[in-house]
């Protein structure tokens, strides 16, 4: 894989870039927010970025941000020494795909590596539709009625995941089976922090109700769209 390695604490950058360099990955590093964007939008194609919350410069935030604005769709790890929930809601809310809190183990962050890249490789299969919402997983494309919903990997897999099985009870821990690499290591209620993003993605804007809750077991998709 080509990785950008985005990260102001340069022992830890170089750390990350040996490490993944070692795993038979192609590494580039940038130290500050403004190169990190520069070699991100010029310097790619690249397979994935590690993106740090905290930077000179410009945030990781605003990074994410910037980059989805673009087109550009390159799956963005985000690394960060916070770990609240609104904090990582807002990592998401910005387009990144995963997160990851530190400190963190590298055989994790290996693994949350690998997982994105099977996830943007993943085998094309048709498009999902509930009324007039529209997703096209291979496509990575997301529309309600004619407006384009840009969506990040993981949300588009949880809406994947609901959309496959319209008016069914999809339980938290089922949805994470099928959209984390590692769901034994995960809290189930992170599947809510993904929830909530959708319904402020695809059902709020329009005055819609598609992501049902179902008190006790999980989430059911309107199969009417709401």
């Amino acid at each position: 894989m080509r990785i950008l390695v985005v990260e102001d604490e340069e022992g830890l950058a170089e750390s990350l870039r040996l490490g993944l360099s070692a795993d038979g990955h192609w590494v580039e590093v940038a130290h500050d927010g403004h190169h990190g964007l520069d070699l991100a939008l010029t310097g790619g194609p690249y397979d994935a970025v590690l993106l740090d919350l905290m930077l000179p410069g410009l945030g990781g935030h605003e990074i994410c941000t910037r980059l989805r604005a673009h087109g550009d769709r390159t799956p963005v790890l985000m690394l960060t020494a916070k770990d609240g929930e609104h904090d990582e809601a807002d990592g998401l809310d910005a387009g990144a795909d995963d997160y990851l809190t530190k400190p963190f183990s590298f055989v994790v962050l290996a693994a949350r590596l690998r997982a994105l890249a099977r996830r943007a490789g993943t085998p094309q299969v048709g498009v999902l539709r509930a009324g007039d919402l529209v997703l096209d997983p291979s496509g990575r494309r997301c529309r309600r009625g004619e407006r384009d919903i840009e969506l990040t990997a993981r949300e588009l897999g949880v809406l994947a995941c609901l959309m496959r099985q319209p008016g069914r009870a999809v339980a938290k821990q089922d949805i994470l089976d099928e959209v984390w690499d590692v769901p034994h290591a995960i809290d189930p209620n992170i599947v809510e922090v993904y929830v909530s993003s959708l319904r402020r993605k695809i059902d709020a804007p329009f005055g819609r109700r598609s992501i049902l809750t179902v008190h006790g077991t999980g989430y059911r998709m309107a199969p009417d769209g709401g």
